[in-house]
Order: C-alpha cells, then sequence, then structure tokens
C-alpha cells in the first residue's frame, strides 16, 4: 500500500506529529500510516487517529511511503529500523533520533537517501514546540522544506547546519527542563512566603505564558523588557540582585553547556 507519509515510532512524539499534521490538514488521514511494535499503543493509536492506517513493526515492508518516512524511535533501534525503512524503498527521511548523525543513517541504505535530523522539545505535544532541522550529504532544498512542513504543524522550526544540532539539544531540546526548574523554585518560593501551594502555581504558569507571549508579540528584546519591569531601587530589582548574586546567569551559561557536551559524547 502507498501512503503520503509513513511515521516509524507511534509514541508520545509520533503521536504529536500525526496530530499536529491531521489538524493542519496536511494530508487526508488515510494517507498516514503509523508503524508500532507495541500491541496495546497500537490499540491506542487505532482509537485516536480515525482512518490512519496503524501496522506492527515487522508489517513495514508492505509500505510504500509516497514522500517520506518519519523516525521516532530510541536511540537503540533506530539504526535496524533504518534498515527496514530501506528495505521499504524510502529515499526521504526525517530522524528525531537524538545522537544518530545523517551519515549513520545513510551508511544503512543501499542507493542514495535524503536525510533531515531533527531536534525537537517536548512543547510540540501541544503544538508549541521548538525544533531545529538540519540536512544530510544528499539533502536538497525541497527535502528541507518537507521537514519542515511536517515540524511546522506542531511549532516553531530553524534550519540551522548539523554540527549545530548538538548546541540546539543542549538549548531547546533541554531547555523545557531548566524552565520547569525555575517554575518549581518560584513556586516553592511563593509558598515560603505565605501563599497557598495552588495560588502559587496558577501565578507562576500564568506569569510563565504572559512573559513568553509578551516577548514573542512585542519586538522587544528580553533586556528592555526587563527593563520596563525594573524601577530603581524597586522590588523586582531586589529580586534581581539575589538573582545576580547568586550567578544565575551563570548557572545557565554553565547547563547548556554541559547538555551540549554530552550530547556530542552521546553521538560519537
Amino acid at each position: 500500500m502507498s501512503f503520503e507519509l509513513v511515521i516509524i515510532g507511534g509514541g508520545r512524539m509520533g503521536s504529536a506529529l500525526v496530530t499536529g499534521l491531521l489538524d493542519a490538514r496536511w494530508c487526508e488521514p488515510e494517507r498516514v500510516a503509523i508503524v508500532e511494535s507495541a500491541v496495546r499503543q497500537r490499540e491506542l493509536l487505532q482509537e485516536r487517529f480515525a482512518g490512519v492506517t496503524v501496522v506492527a513493526s515487522l508489517e513495514l515492508e508492505h509500505l510504500t511511503p509516497s514522500t517520506g518516512v518519519v523516525l521516532c524511535v530510541k536511540p537503540d533501534y533506530a539504526e535496524g529500523v533504518a534498515r527496514v525503512a530501506a528495505a521499504c524503498g524510502a529515499t526521504r527521511l526525517l530522524s528525531v533520533v537524538a545522537g544518530l548523525s545523517s551519515a549513520r543513517i545513510e551508511a544503512v541504505f543501499s542507493a542514495p537517501v535524503a536525510v533531515v535530523r531533527a531536534m525537537p522539545n517536548t512543547p510540540v505535544l501541544v503544538g508549541k514546540g521548538a525544533s531545529a532541522i538540519a540536512g544530510g550529504s544528499q539533502v536538497t532544498a525541497a527535502d528541507l522544506d518537507w521537514a519542515e512542513s511536517i515540524l511546522s504543524a506542531v511549532g516553531t522550526v530553524v534550519r540551522v547546519s548539523e554540527r549545530h544540532l548538538d548546541a540546539v539539544t543542549g538549548l531547546s531540546g533541554s531547555g523545557p527542563a531548566y524552565l520547569y526548574l525555575v517554575v518549581e523554585a518560584m513556586i516553592e518560593a511563593g509558598v515560603h512566603q505565605g501563599l497557598s501551594r495552588e495560588v502559587s502555581r496558577q501565578l507562576v504558569v500564568a506569569t510563565f505564558e504572559g512573559s513568553a507571549a509578551l516577548l514573542a508579540l512585542s519586538g522587544e528584546s528580553p533586556e528592555e523588557l526587563r527593563a520596563q519591569v525594573t524601577s530603581p531601587g524597586g522590588t523586582t530589582a531586589a529580586g534581581l540582585r539575589m538573582l545576580e548574586g547568586r550567578a544565575v546567569r551563570a548557572a545557565f551559561l554553565e547547563a547548556v553547556a554541559g547538555a551540549t557536551e554530552r550530547s556530542r559524547q552521546l553521538g560519537r
């Protein structure tokens, strides 16, 4: 059977992509196939996505992708799955597998294949992700456009060289965890000042949502927006002075650097 798109791996990332693509009317549900090895997960996917074909991994060789394959599996299984994708005649592949270079994927194909690597982050689950894409040695502008059209259904997409994907991993790939840690700390700080945990959580989450929206929509820099909140000798200045005194800025620099280096190590 021929499908517009074959997605290998129906976990959280694969499911998020299918949701985004169908909501964006990228193609009809009947033109999408999901390959998922876990029986229970296949059942859940069939219930969730009416019209989408859901098959087990071993059935992949009976599928023919007309535009390409999306690889959404764990790194340990990726090269083996790529070999099966090659067997089904795939000539274009979008990989969201961390640490697996385009060269390693290309090596398992007997014929030339356009490999686009992507590093999305978990907010793709709610259509607000940040993804970077990078092309392998056989990729054309049309291949990058294809990959971007898929990932833009679940958020923002930027294009980088493959050598910068480790930095993307350290910044936006791991970034949600850094921000969740800040949210945790701010909620706890509110509790320490006498607020209930629920009230503190509501205020902090709304503060993050509103601040992100203002930064995205105002066209002003974060420095300008911070200055607008900070009156000389005021409460915000006192709080910022404490943060700077604790070297919070340096801690973020080191966190991104450490995550970037770890990404490099895992890719070797």
